[in-house]
């Protein structure tokens, strides 16, 4: 995360030099964290919460700073989330993704099946997204390579029955985690969330499979990101975030704005090309990497 952190960096090595924490010091803070994408409203309570753990601690000098903001998105973060991809206690788990197109949808299921098989579970792809052979014929490609297996249809098919025939399959092969790629882009954006909630009603059919309706998003759309978060959210019931390219943004604050202002919890995040490079998100980890409070700067 050397780009999300690079902000911060200048920020730091501006606040050695500035001895005692003044109005000039919070100023410079809160335009560092509309810069990260933090948003508006939720630079504005973070500021205040800082602000009163600098007082409750009495610290004085701006070179502490960064120690009190790490600590305070750390615990913003952890205010009873439940970041764990849930799961049916019994028959398959129904994984719904869910986004517009081009924030790495297809990609990011990939990755998740090849974290389910390395923990030995048994995995189905569910190539929703109709409207474009690309996306199925990708799914093919990983289902292939990952060897697990794949329902599809021909281009311009219902996505529903897509949806509904992955579900039985998965009840009669004995699958534990169902993937269900869907469309980003239909003529219109109501177009496009009735889709959805038809996939959704379709598997809702196998009482308790679904689990999870996880909205992808592109860390480099910053405030865009924020606005599709609400879109899905309202119309759909997102579950989770997962967060792809946070490694090439110096906006990664958006995780502080789409959790403190959509209540969703952002579950996975996207840190590189490979399997390996989609992780748990940790908030800890995320606000050091974010903030960087103990590291030195060049």
């Amino acid at each position: 995360m050397s780009k999300p952190r690079g902000g911060f960096a200048g920020f730091r090595g501006r606040l050695r030099s500035r001895g005692k924490l003044d109005d000039e010091t919070w100023d410079e803070l809160e335009e560092t964290l509309l810069l990260a994408d933090v948003g508006a409203s939720t630079t504005a309570v973070l500021l205040d919460q800082v602000k009163a753990r600098a007082v409750s601690e009495k610290v004085r000098d701006a070179d502490a700073l960064p120690g009190l903001l790490e600590a305070e998105i750390a615990a913003a973060l952890h205010a009873g989330a439940d970041r764990s991809l849930q799961r049916a206690s019994s028959g398959p788990s129904a994984w719904v993704l869910v986004g517009v197109n081009g924030v790495g949808k297809t990609t990011t299921i990939a990755k998740l099946a090849a974290r389910e098989v390395e923990d030995g579970h048994r995995v189905l792809l569910a190539a929703a997204d109709t409207f474009r052979a690309a996306a199925a014929d990708q799914l093919v490609h990983w289902a292939e390579r990952l060897g697990v297996e794949i329902v599809r249809a021909q281009e311009g098919a219902d996505p529903g029955s897509v949806a509904f025939d992955a579900l039985e399959a998965s009840v009669s092969r004995g699958v534990d985690v169902v993937l269900v790629d869907t469309a980003g882009r239909l003529h219109t954006k109501t177009n496009l969330m009735e889709e959805l909630k038809k996939v959704l009603r379709i598997v809702e059919r196998t009482p308790g499979a679904l689990q999870e309706v996880l909205l992808v998003l592109d860390a480099t759309t910053g405030q865009n990101g924020l606005t599709q978060a609400r879109q899905f959210t309202e119309a759909v019931g997102v579950t989770g975030v997962v967060l792809t390219k946070l490694d090439g943004t110096a906006k990664g604050g958006i995780v502080l704005a789409i959790e403190a202002e959509l209540g969703v919890p952002v579950k996975l995040v996207g840190l590189g090309e490979s399997a390996e490079d989609l992780v748990d998100f940790d908030p800890a980890e995320f606000a050091a990497a974010l903030v960087g409070a103990n590291e030195e700067d060049e």
